[in-house]
């Protein structure tokens, strides 16, 4: 049975609408407007249309902010993914760990940033769960009221290289440098900051899950399913994807199936500062990236030494007696 880790009101969520101005050189936001309650967000993010990828002005509905976090462990590099059933979209996709950025954190979405990690990445031992660090900060433990977070052995989170266009809340610029589009199917302005999350090496037995919060009547829910880790690891080869997914429990990678698989928006094309697509095939995202998937071993490749040269005596014999 999942078990229920944390309930809350989220009529106590309130954020922005945003007006939001770009150029080839950058871009900039800045709240306007009364502060909204979740519901009324959703009701605003509706399709929107800019003329111009590059240069334009224009009101979204919500700032939203994720994170390509790169997962060292075992001495071996993994992009994580969390699937989430998408309620206002009606569909399933893998995503960066996201979430909307409130009103009292507009010029920090960094600390958004973090705390989404802290609450739907979660890493367990034996001797119970890992807290975290950044840099010199402790991450909040949103579930200490139904989980044993351990004191020692934080993982520790840094930040990687940042976007080549700098981003400002108003006249403050983004620390990190995070990556920004304009995504016109919801009107929304989603901000993806690049940080690394070093597993500490005495960690033994590792087990990763995802928890994510649901709306359930009037309260938002967030449920650890054991059965349903839904927390996935990309490798990485030098830097670069590898088209493989994998589950993590007690230090032991499983495959995961991509067979049906969407990724969402942040994976599509983007065209300036614009990405137009709701989500991509994952078939589509390796053409894109000019990856392919590995090739599943067949029966024969998968014999033992001696088991593969009795099979190749028997065949040809089989052979020859047809003849």
């Amino acid at each position: 049975m999942p078990r229920t880790l944390i309930r809350k009101n989220p009529s106590n969520f309130k954020t922005l609408p945003l007006f939001v101005e770009a150029t080839p050189e950058g871009l900039s936001y800045q709240s306007v407007g009364m502060p909204l309650n979740f519901a009324q967000t959703l009701q605003r993010r509706r399709p929107v249309t800019v003329a111009n990828a590059e240069r334009f002005a224009l009101e979204l509905a919500n700032l939203g902010v994720s994170v390509r976090l790169t997962l060292h462990w075992q001495n071996r590099d993994y992009w994580v993914l969390v699937r989430q059933r998408r309620q206002d979209r009606g569909d399933v996709v893998l995503k960066l760990i996201s979430g909307y950025v409130p009103a009292h954190e507009l010029n920090l979405p960094l600390h958004t940033a973090i705390q989404e990690i802290a609450e739907e990445c979660l890493l367990e031992t034996p001797e119970g769960w890992l807290g975290g660090r950044f840099n010199d900060t402790w991450l909040p433990a949103p579930y200490s009221a139904a989980l044993h977070y351990r004191e020692a052995l934080p993982f520790r989170l840094t930040p990687l290289s940042g976007a080549a266009r700098p981003v400002r809340c108003a006249n403050l610029h983004l620390l990190e440098r995070p990556r920004a589009y304009v995504h016109l199917p919801t009107a929304s302005l989603q901000l993806i900051y690049d940080l690394r999350l070093d597993v500490p090496k005495e960690a033994k037995s590792l087990s990763l899950f995802h928890v994510d919060e649901r709306l359930e009547g009037d309260q938002l829910v967030a449920r650890l399913d054991r059965k349903r880790p839904d927390l996935y690891l990309m490798p990485l080869k030098d830097g670069q994807p590898c088209a493989e997914l994998y589950t993590l429990k007690k230090d032991q990678l499983h495959p995961a199936s991509t067979r049906g698989l969407y990724l969402a928006e942040s994976f599509a094309q983007q065209q300036g500062w614009l990405v137009h697509d709701e989500r991509i095939r994952w078939k589509d995202w390796l053409k894109q990236q000019g990856l392919s998937a590995p090739e599943k071993d067949s029966k024969l490749q998968r014999l033992t030494g001696k088991a593969r040269q009795i099979l190749r005596k028997i065949v040809p014999a089989k052979t020859s007696r047809q003849r």
